[in-house]
């Protein structure tokens, strides 16, 4: 059983022996964190939550409700997953076929700062870049660009966002500032980075 020193797990939720929960962690009713399992530093699991083995998540990771977590899946710090969103890790699954273990699952990764609405479904194999948004109810098939706004069935661009989430419009020479902190991003051929911190 994982070391309760240093983080709350409420009596319902079930840690596995072999998972690794770091300080400041609040694993909430009826979560489980199966052995193999990494969560970092002042993670919140919601009710309801599955991570599974392997599953590695970066600091800050904000988890709500009826979340799965499948093997494959790593997040990085400050990650948002919003409730009952799911990950998959077989892109073919049939129930008289086995496809378990790493030769059959994909990893998806998501960099620092992605958020993921409610109710959306990420296919596996893809990796979502930094700050990253995507819409609720949405379903990602492909890789996500950094600051990209996404959503929709399948996901597609609709737009960038900057780190603290507010809309991004660039000028004609590809500049934008974030309303809220002026952090200055630059668009070039298609992809955002930003300029200033």
């Amino acid at each position: 059983m994982a070391d309760a020193s240093g983080y709350y797990a409420h009596p319902t939720a079930v840690l596995d022996e072999g998972c690794r929960v770091g300080a400041g962690c609040h694993i909430w009713h009826f979560t489980h964190v199966s052995t193999g399992a990494e969560l970092g530093e002042g993670c919140s699991l919601g009710q309801n939550v599955f991570v599974a083995e392997g599953v590695k998540l970066g600091r800050n990771v904000k988890v709500q409700n009826n979340v799965s977590l499948y093997t494959g899946v790593e997040c990085q710090d400050d990650v948002f997953l919003g409730p009952s969103v799911v990950f998959t890790n077989v892109l073919n699954p049939r129930a008289a076929v086995p496809r378990r273990g790493a030769d059959h699952y994909l990893p998806t990764r998501l960099a620092q700062g992605v958020s993921i609405g409610a109710n959306s479904t990420i296919v596996c194999g893809v990796s979502l870049g930094e700050y990253a948004f995507v819409g609720a109810g949405s379903v990602v098939t492909k890789d996500v660009a950094p600051y990209a706004l996404v959503y929709g069935n399948p996901a597609r661009p609709r737009g960038w966002l900057s780190t603290q989430g507010h809309r991004l419009t660039f000028d004609k020479a590809g500049r934008a500032a974030c309303p809220e902190t002026h952090e200055q991003y630059q668009l070039t051929d298609g992809r955002v980075c930003r300029i200033s911190p």
